[in-house]
């Protein structure tokens, strides 16, 4: 909805707020104002000017010369190209320093010899859009009244000095697409009056109930039509002032007649239609359901075939009109036209869609029909558009209305109470202010104790229940005086839990290292659901599968990241690293819903790094994957509580896999796929990891705890243990760090060694060992001391010896 702030000034005092104020006021209300468009905006130096003289330029066909009276006693030549540029008229001149939309300024200028002191404008030129300029005017200047008084500012006659409020309608507020509508609001909200036209004209003492009778077949679909019949009309071009209200409001000027219905529709919200009643055919009008397949040339000259869905306006006979959308082109009022029926009504909305809809015309009228109207303005909009047609276009009308009226239209009673609205609103709203609130909106109220009873008008149909009261107190009272609280409890709305947090932290991680995310499908077959499996289960079968590729929910998700791989590499895509989190499904049992356990596993191949212009090419490993899951144990702080255990698992390289440990749980698992496998499925040499997400991200942490940097150096020593082959590394770092003590800050592996200089079935593991104390430098003996006890432990506990 287009609001003219001009025009809205004229139904309610508008004095010391600028449009800006008043479209952030509408917007707190409630109605957002998607922009204020303020139309002269840049635009200076264009007056009326007088063509006094017009003669072809001697050098150019399609060049006129003009002599331009611009009102200050001065004459000036203008040359112009306008085919429709004549003498005596009056035009929009933009003088010399005169600045246009676009920043367009006009300077003096010689077009083919001649001297032109200025620009004759057409609306183009000025900011319209062509769509909106009248036919007469679309290829050529625009002509002003011959009244307009010659050198006054063009842009005040064609009420540019004005600013436009582009409202965004919600379905509900169908109250405010017209301008008294929007009056209403604004008036509530600055708690002013509202000031409705004057309506009073001479009527002849012919009756218009001798000129046409109606009839309506159809009441549930049209409960309301009056008809007014106008007589010896003169068809011109409207009021300039109703032209450029129309084009401000997105509606193109045609002549008085029809731009007066359109004007009344954008004041009353109130859909008008004229018909040549001298064309109408008959004295009857028929308002019925179109029969199968019954045809009717619209206005814009379509053909179009009807079905009992549609509601059309008839002659008795053959249809006039498509009810509340297109009148027909057999009753147009053209320019020879003298007399009027026009025609107010209440249609039904949902009528009125269909017939919109099977057709593909919205129209202004249309829209305001489905979300609906005011029934009690029917009456008031047909009167003034009678007025202002005996005002603007001569008319002659005859005494009273015809009239069909099969329902009542009784405003709403709604009640809600103090307590109510206070108790939703988290307000303390006195009674008394609650009152002020429905007389601004000039409901009928009645305070008793603390309960409201609100009478409201028919102009708001959205107001039916004690919700919509309170809304509408909150909106006028201000969203802004709500008062701000901090939500409580438990769980807070918007606030990521514990565990949504740290996932999104795995997440991020994970992208970091360089792997993509994958989303795979759930289901499988039953050949692949088992495989790499972290937990045994019975597969969850679908009880109507679409195919046999997807007839079983998923155990694990890296056969899917597999294929994914497999496609990856098919394309010559030879690096590729993917992860994925999502659930896996285990068996409760028949007719039992499955458990979902959600998992982390990610499937990585071909080059890690790859940098040719160091000649640097190092393919994935065992070791890389481990950093991987190394990197997010270690985000997790989990490094503690993590174990490595050497595994053999079906579809896994029998050397290279590992199960991974919390305690004595078994969350994970991660190594190279079996070559077996990788030949199968066309991969190169491929490791993956699968790990239960919900085991990881529900174990408690300690708080993370910081230490002063040391001050004190700190004494690294290096022992090489010999040990059988069948004892892991793992096993002897455990018993060195448990008998090492406080001091002992660090244990690693640092050399592996098998060969002919060991004893068969022996091998020889080398760590490092540094020892500090945060309080004091330790000395040798204190070192010492701790190692001896290490080397005691390792050759009691795994059989140890130094290696000589």
């Amino acid at each position: 909805m287009f609001v003219s702030y001009k025009w809205l000034a004229e139904y309610v005092d508008l004095a010391g707020i600028t449009p800006g104020e008043l479209a952030e006021k509408i917007t707190r209300s409630g109605i957002e104002v998607e922009g204020v468009d303020v139309l002269n905006e840049g635009m200076k130096g264009v007056v009326i000017g007088h063509v006094v003289e017009k003669e072809k330029h001697p050098d150019a066909e399609k060049l006129n010369k003009c002599q331009v009276d611009l009102g200050n006693g001065e004459i000036v030549q203008i040359i112009c190209g306008a085919k429709n540029v004549d003498k005596g008229q009056k035009v929009a001149v933009a003088t010399v320093g005169a600045v246009l939309p676009g920043n367009f300024k006009i300077k003096k200028a010689k077009l083919r010899g001649e001297v032109s002191n200025g620009m004759i404008c057409s609306l183009q030129e000025l900011g319209f859009e062509a769509k909106l300029v009248a036919k007469e005017y679309s290829e050529g200047i625009f002509v002003f009244p011959s009244d307009v008084e010659v050198g006054v500012d063009a842009l005040q006659q064609l009420n540019l000095d004005d600013a436009v409020l582009e409202l965004g309608l919600t379905p509900n507020r169908a109250d405010a697409m017209s301008m008294l509508g929007v009056a209403h609001e604004v008036a509530a909200i600055l708690n002013r009056e509202v000031k409705y036209p004057e309506i009073s004209y001479e009527s002849i003492e012919e009756k218009a109930e001798n000129a046409v009778a109606v009839k309506v077949e159809a009441p549930e679909d049209n409960p309301l039509y009056i008809a007014k019949v106008i007589k010896n009309v003169t068809i011109a071009p409207s009021p300039l002032w109703m032209q450029s209200r129309l084009m401000a409001a997105g509606i193109r000027p045609h002549n008085n007649v029809v731009d007066i219905t359109n004007f009344v529709l954008l004041e009353y919200g109130q859909p008008l239609h004229a018909f040549d009643y001298d064309r109408f055919g008959s004295k009857e009008i028929l308002v019925r359901r179109a029969k199968e397949g019954e045809k009717i040339v619209t206005l814009d000259d379509q053909e179009r075939t009807l079905t009992a869905d549609h509601l059309v306006i008839t002659n008795g006979t053959e249809p006039v009109a498509l009810a509340g959308v297109m009148g027909g082109a057999n009753s147009e009022v053209q320019s020879d036209t003298k007399t009027i029926l026009l025609e107010s009504a209440l249609f039904n909305g949902q009528r009125i869609r269909i017939s919109s809809k099977d057709h593909g015309l919205r129209s202004e009228a249309s829209a305001r029909y489905e979300k609906g109207i005011d029934p009690n303005r029917v009456h008031a909009a047909a009167e003034r558009a009678a007025q202002l047609i005996s005002l603007y276009a001569g008319g002659e009308v005859m005494q009273g209305s015809v009239q069909v009226q099969t329902a009542t239209f009784e405003p709403a009673i709604v009640t809600t109470t103090v307590e109510k609205v206070n108790r939703v609103l988290g307000m303390n709203i006195s009674s008394e202010e609650m009152k002020s609130i429905f007389e601004r909106l000039q409901f009928g109220v009645v305070l008793d104790n603390s309960t409201l009873t609100v009478t409201v008008p028919t102009r708001r149909g959205d107001i039916t229940i004690e919700e919509d009261l309170v809304e509408e107190i909150a909106r006028l009272y201000g969203y802004d005086n709500i008062p701000t609280t901090l939500p409580i409890g438990q769980a807070i709305p918007g606030k990521l839990t514990d565990y949504q947090e740290k996932r999104r932290k795995v997440r991020r991680y994970l992208e970091g290292t360089g792997l993509f995310q994958a989303i795979t499908y759930s289901l499988t077959n039953e050949e692949k659901a088992p495989k790499y499996a972290l937990e045994v289960s019975e597969l969850t079968r679908l009880a109507l599968p679409m195919s046999e590729e997807r007839s079983v929910l998923r155990l694990s998700l890296l056969p899917h990241l597999l294929d994914a791989l497999k496609y990856n590499l098919a394309r010559q895509i030879d690096q590729v690293g993917l992860y994925e989190i999502g659930s896996v499904f285990l068996s409760q049992g028949k007719d039992q819903q499955p458990l979902e356990k959600e998992r982390l596993s990610a499937a990585i191949t071909g080059l890690w790094h790859s940098h040719s212009w160091q000649a640097e090419k190092k393919p994935v490993d065992f070791y890389v994957v481990k950093g991987i899951v190394d990197g997010l144990v270690d985000l997790l702080g989990l490094t503690r509580d993590v174990q490595y255990k050497q595994a053999k698992r079906d579809g896994m390289h029998p050397g290279r896999t590992a199960e991974i440990y919390i305690g004595e749980k078994l969350v994970g698992f991660i190594g190279q796929v079996h070559p077996t496998a990788q030949k199968d499925l066309d991969l190169t040499e491929t490791y993956v990891f699968e790990l239960s997400l919900v085991d990881l991200l529900s174990v408690d942490i300690e708080e993370t705890r910081f230490e002063v940097i040391p001050r004190y150096p700190s004494i690294t020593r290096d022992i090489a243990l010999v040990v059988d082959k069948n004892i892991v590394a793992g096993d002897i770092e455990k018993v060195i760090t448990n008998a090492g003590g406080k001091m002992l800050k660090e244990v690693s592996v640092f050399d592996l060694y098998e060969g002919d200089r060991l004893e068969e079935g022996k091998k020889s593991v080398a760590f490092s060992l540094r020892y500090f104390d945060p309080e004091r430098t330790l000395t040798d003996e204190d070192v010492t001391k701790a190692h001896e006890k290490v080397l005691s432990a390792v050759e009691d506990k795994v059989g140890a010896t130094l290696r000589g």
